[in-house]
Protein backbone atom coordinates (compact mmCIF):
# COMPACT_ATOMS: atom_id res chain seq x y z
CA UNK A 1 0.00 0.00 0.00
CA UNK A 2 1.20 3.50 -0.77
CA UNK A 3 1.40 6.17 1.95
CA UNK A 4 0.38 8.81 -0.59
CA UNK A 5 -2.99 10.30 0.39
CA UNK A 6 -4.26 11.24 -3.05
CA UNK A 7 -4.60 9.41 -6.34
CA UNK A 8 -3.15 8.56 -8.78
CA UNK A 9 -0.38 7.27 -6.52
CA UNK A 10 2.42 8.48 -8.77
CA UNK A 11 0.94 11.96 -9.39
CA UNK A 12 -1.67 12.95 -6.76
CA UNK A 13 -3.42 16.32 -6.77
CA UNK A 14 -2.36 16.92 -3.18
CA UNK A 15 -0.02 15.56 -0.52
CA UNK A 16 -1.20 15.19 3.05
CA UNK A 17 0.53 16.73 6.04
CA UNK A 18 0.03 13.93 8.54
CA UNK A 19 2.12 15.59 11.24
CA UNK A 20 0.69 19.14 11.14
CA UNK A 21 -2.36 19.16 8.89
CA UNK A 22 -2.94 21.76 6.17
CA UNK A 23 -1.83 25.41 6.34
CA UNK A 24 -3.66 28.54 5.18
CA UNK A 25 -1.94 31.94 5.14
CA UNK A 26 -3.12 35.50 4.60
CA UNK A 27 -6.82 34.64 4.88
CA UNK A 28 -9.67 37.14 4.78
CA UNK A 29 -13.28 36.22 5.48
CA UNK A 30 -16.72 37.66 6.12
CA UNK A 31 -19.53 35.64 7.66
CA UNK A 32 -22.96 35.97 9.19
CA UNK A 33 -24.33 33.97 12.10
CA UNK A 34 -28.13 33.85 12.21
CA UNK A 35 -31.10 31.95 13.57
CA UNK A 36 -32.78 29.26 11.50
CA UNK A 37 -35.92 27.18 11.98
CA UNK A 38 -36.57 23.49 12.58
CA UNK A 39 -36.39 22.84 8.84
CA UNK A 40 -32.61 22.48 9.18
CA UNK A 41 -33.09 19.20 11.06
CA UNK A 42 -33.63 17.39 7.78
CA UNK A 43 -30.18 18.50 6.62
CA UNK A 44 -28.39 16.91 9.58
CA UNK A 45 -26.99 13.36 9.49
CA UNK A 46 -27.55 10.84 12.27
CA UNK A 47 -25.44 11.60 15.33
CA UNK A 48 -25.67 15.38 15.16
CA UNK A 49 -28.32 17.61 16.75
CA UNK A 50 -28.72 21.40 16.76
CA UNK A 51 -26.63 22.97 19.50
CA UNK A 52 -29.21 25.69 20.17
CA UNK A 53 -32.96 26.21 20.05
CA UNK A 54 -33.71 27.92 17.71
CA UNK A 55 -30.84 26.55 15.70
CA UNK A 56 -27.93 28.75 14.59
CA UNK A 57 -26.42 28.78 11.10
CA UNK A 58 -23.47 30.50 9.47
CA UNK A 59 -22.71 31.51 5.89
CA UNK A 60 -19.32 32.86 4.91
CA UNK A 61 -17.04 33.75 2.03
CA UNK A 62 -13.28 33.46 2.47
CA UNK A 63 -10.16 34.17 0.44
CA UNK A 64 -7.12 31.95 1.06
CA UNK A 65 -4.19 33.79 -0.48
CA UNK A 66 -1.82 30.90 0.14
CA UNK A 67 -2.33 27.32 1.30
CA UNK A 68 -0.82 23.87 1.02
CA UNK A 69 -3.17 23.25 -1.92
CA UNK A 70 -2.69 26.71 -3.46
CA UNK A 71 -4.73 29.94 -3.39
CA UNK A 72 -8.51 29.87 -3.78
CA UNK A 73 -11.81 31.34 -2.60
CA UNK A 74 -14.47 29.46 -0.70
CA UNK A 75 -18.13 29.90 0.20
CA UNK A 76 -19.58 27.74 2.95
CA UNK A 77 -22.82 27.18 4.84
CA UNK A 78 -23.00 25.52 8.25
CA UNK A 79 -25.40 24.56 11.03
CA UNK A 80 -24.21 24.74 14.64
CA UNK A 81 -24.48 21.23 16.09
CA UNK A 82 -23.56 19.04 19.03
CA UNK A 83 -21.91 15.66 18.45
CA UNK A 84 -22.36 12.45 20.52
CA UNK A 85 -19.37 13.43 22.67
CA UNK A 86 -20.99 16.71 23.65
CA UNK A 87 -18.68 18.92 21.61
CA UNK A 88 -20.07 21.65 19.36
CA UNK A 89 -19.15 22.77 15.88
CA UNK A 90 -20.70 23.27 12.44
CA UNK A 91 -22.10 20.65 10.11
CA UNK A 92 -21.36 21.68 6.52
CA UNK A 93 -24.19 20.88 4.09
CA UNK A 94 -22.91 23.16 1.29
CA UNK A 95 -19.42 24.35 0.39
CA UNK A 96 -17.95 25.74 -2.84
CA UNK A 97 -14.47 26.58 -4.07
CA UNK A 98 -13.05 28.40 -7.07
CA UNK A 99 -11.16 26.53 -9.78
CA UNK A 100 -8.63 24.71 -7.61
CA UNK A 101 -8.76 20.97 -8.25
CA UNK A 102 -6.55 20.11 -5.27
CA UNK A 103 -8.75 22.06 -2.84
CA UNK A 104 -11.84 20.36 -4.26
CA UNK A 105 -10.45 16.83 -4.25
CA UNK A 106 -8.72 16.95 -0.87
CA UNK A 107 -11.80 18.38 0.82
CA UNK A 108 -14.09 15.71 -0.62
CA UNK A 109 -11.75 12.72 -0.39
CA UNK A 110 -10.18 13.33 3.02
CA UNK A 111 -12.97 15.05 4.94
CA UNK A 112 -16.17 14.43 3.03
CA UNK A 113 -16.70 18.17 2.65
CA UNK A 114 -19.23 18.38 -0.24
CA UNK A 115 -17.17 20.84 -2.29
CA UNK A 116 -18.27 21.94 -5.75
CA UNK A 117 -16.58 24.28 -8.20
CA UNK A 118 -18.23 27.69 -8.47
CA UNK A 119 -17.62 31.35 -9.24
CA UNK A 120 -16.87 33.18 -5.98
CA UNK A 121 -15.82 36.78 -5.39
CA UNK A 122 -14.72 38.72 -2.33
CA UNK A 123 -14.24 42.41 -3.06
CA UNK A 124 -13.82 45.61 -1.08
CA UNK A 125 -15.28 48.94 -2.15
CA UNK A 126 -14.90 51.80 0.30
CA UNK A 127 -16.05 50.61 3.70
CA UNK A 128 -18.02 47.67 2.28
CA UNK A 129 -16.93 44.09 1.70
CA UNK A 130 -19.03 41.86 -0.54
CA UNK A 131 -18.89 38.15 -1.18
CA UNK A 132 -20.84 36.42 -3.94
CA UNK A 133 -21.49 32.86 -5.09
CA UNK A 134 -22.54 31.95 -8.64
CA UNK A 135 -23.02 28.52 -10.20
CA UNK A 136 -22.88 28.50 -13.17
CA UNK A 137 -21.42 31.88 -14.06
CA UNK A 138 -24.20 34.45 -13.97
CA UNK A 139 -26.52 32.38 -11.74
CA UNK A 140 -26.19 34.34 -8.49
CA UNK A 141 -26.98 32.05 -5.58
CA UNK A 142 -26.13 34.39 -2.72
CA UNK A 143 -24.68 37.78 -1.83
CA UNK A 144 -23.09 38.62 1.51
CA UNK A 145 -22.49 42.33 2.13
CA UNK A 146 -20.70 43.63 5.24
CA UNK A 147 -19.68 46.96 6.70
CA UNK A 148 -17.13 45.95 9.36
CA UNK A 149 -16.75 49.30 11.07
CA UNK A 150 -16.10 48.37 14.71
CA UNK A 151 -13.85 46.02 16.60
CA UNK A 152 -15.62 43.07 18.12
CA UNK A 153 -16.63 43.63 21.73
CA UNK A 154 -15.99 41.13 24.52
CA UNK A 155 -19.72 40.35 24.57
CA UNK A 156 -19.89 39.55 20.86
CA UNK A 157 -16.65 37.63 21.09
CA UNK A 158 -18.35 35.03 23.26
CA UNK A 159 -20.04 33.81 20.08
CA UNK A 160 -16.74 33.68 18.19
CA UNK A 161 -14.17 30.90 18.50
CA UNK A 162 -10.76 30.81 16.82
CA UNK A 163 -10.75 27.01 17.03
CA UNK A 164 -13.81 25.52 15.37
CA UNK A 165 -14.96 21.95 14.88
CA UNK A 166 -16.61 20.95 11.61
CA UNK A 167 -18.53 17.87 10.55
CA UNK A 168 -19.18 16.40 7.13
CA UNK A 169 -20.34 13.15 5.55
CA UNK A 170 -17.85 11.19 3.49
CA UNK A 171 -19.79 8.86 1.23
CA UNK A 172 -18.42 6.24 -1.15
CA UNK A 173 -21.27 5.05 -3.37
CA UNK A 174 -21.64 1.38 -4.38
CA UNK A 175 -20.01 0.27 -7.62
CA UNK A 176 -23.25 -1.23 -8.98
CA UNK A 177 -26.77 -2.25 -8.03
CA UNK A 178 -25.47 -4.96 -5.68
CA UNK A 179 -24.59 -2.23 -3.21
CA UNK A 180 -21.06 -3.55 -2.86
CA UNK A 181 -18.46 -1.04 -1.72
CA UNK A 182 -20.78 1.55 -0.18
CA UNK A 183 -19.36 3.35 2.86
CA UNK A 184 -20.82 6.35 4.70
CA UNK A 185 -18.78 8.09 7.40
CA UNK A 186 -19.42 11.06 9.66
CA UNK A 187 -16.08 12.90 9.82
CA UNK A 188 -14.98 15.44 12.42
CA UNK A 189 -12.30 18.02 11.56
CA UNK A 190 -11.27 21.42 12.84
CA UNK A 191 -9.59 24.69 11.97
CA UNK A 192 -7.36 26.56 14.40
CA UNK A 193 -7.12 30.21 13.36
CA UNK A 194 -4.53 32.72 14.54
CA UNK A 195 -5.82 36.24 14.02
CA UNK A 196 -3.49 38.68 12.28
CA UNK A 197 -2.61 41.92 14.02
CA UNK A 198 -2.51 45.48 12.71
CA UNK A 199 0.33 47.99 13.14
CA UNK A 200 -0.86 48.74 16.67
CA UNK A 201 -0.79 45.07 17.61
CA UNK A 202 -4.57 44.68 17.73
CA UNK A 203 -6.25 41.62 16.29
CA UNK A 204 -8.01 42.08 12.97
CA UNK A 205 -11.46 41.00 14.08
CA UNK A 206 -14.32 43.36 13.28
CA UNK A 207 -18.10 43.37 13.24
CA UNK A 208 -20.79 45.64 11.87
CA UNK A 209 -23.92 45.62 9.71
CA UNK A 210 -24.14 42.64 7.37
CA UNK A 211 -26.80 41.24 5.06
CA UNK A 212 -27.29 37.90 3.33
CA UNK A 213 -29.58 37.50 0.34
CA UNK A 214 -30.36 34.41 -1.71
CA UNK A 215 -30.61 36.10 -5.08
CA UNK A 216 -31.70 33.25 -7.33
CA UNK A 217 -32.71 29.93 -5.71
CA UNK A 218 -31.56 26.77 -7.46
CA UNK A 219 -32.81 23.22 -6.94
CA UNK A 220 -29.33 22.02 -7.95
CA UNK A 221 -27.56 24.14 -5.33
CA UNK A 222 -30.15 24.76 -2.61
CA UNK A 223 -28.07 26.97 -0.32
CA UNK A 224 -31.31 28.84 0.35
CA UNK A 225 -32.44 25.90 2.52
CA UNK A 226 -30.76 27.73 5.41
CA UNK A 227 -33.43 30.39 5.65
CA UNK A 228 -32.16 33.62 7.17
CA UNK A 229 -33.84 34.46 10.45
CA UNK A 230 -32.63 36.80 13.17
CA UNK A 231 -29.10 38.08 12.47
CA UNK A 232 -26.81 37.40 15.43
CA UNK A 233 -23.30 38.44 14.45
CA UNK A 234 -21.46 39.73 11.41
CA UNK A 235 -17.75 38.92 11.31
CA UNK A 236 -14.77 40.20 9.37
CA UNK A 237 -11.46 38.52 10.18
CA UNK A 238 -7.92 38.19 8.86
CA UNK A 239 -5.96 35.17 9.98
CA UNK A 240 -3.62 32.26 9.35
CA UNK A 241 -4.99 28.79 10.01
CA UNK A 242 -4.27 25.10 10.39
CA UNK A 243 -6.79 22.46 9.32
CA UNK A 244 -6.71 19.01 10.88
CA UNK A 245 -8.82 15.86 10.52
CA UNK A 246 -9.88 14.69 13.99
CA UNK A 247 -11.87 11.45 13.83
CA UNK A 248 -14.52 9.31 12.19
CA UNK A 249 -17.50 9.61 14.51
CA UNK A 250 -19.59 6.91 12.87
CA UNK A 251 -19.42 4.58 9.91
CA UNK A 252 -21.96 2.57 7.97
CA UNK A 253 -20.67 -0.25 5.78
CA UNK A 254 -22.73 -2.05 3.18
CA UNK A 255 -23.04 -5.70 4.06
CA UNK A 256 -22.93 -8.08 1.08
CA UNK A 257 -23.61 -11.76 1.50
CA UNK A 258 -20.90 -13.94 -0.02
Amino acid sequence: MSDVEGIPFDAPLYHGGKDRGSSFLGCQAISLMFRVGHEVNRLLPNGLVPAANPAIAIVGVASYRSSTVGPYLECYSGVQVRDPGGETGYYIPYIYVTTNDAALASGRELLGAPKKLAHITLIREGGLIQGTLERPDGKRLLTLTAQPDQRMSSGSRQMYSARTNFYSVRHLPPINESGKGAVTQLVKWCTDRTLRRDERGEEILFTGPISLTYDSPSIVDPVHNLKVGQALLGIYEEYDAMLEAIDIISQELNQVNS
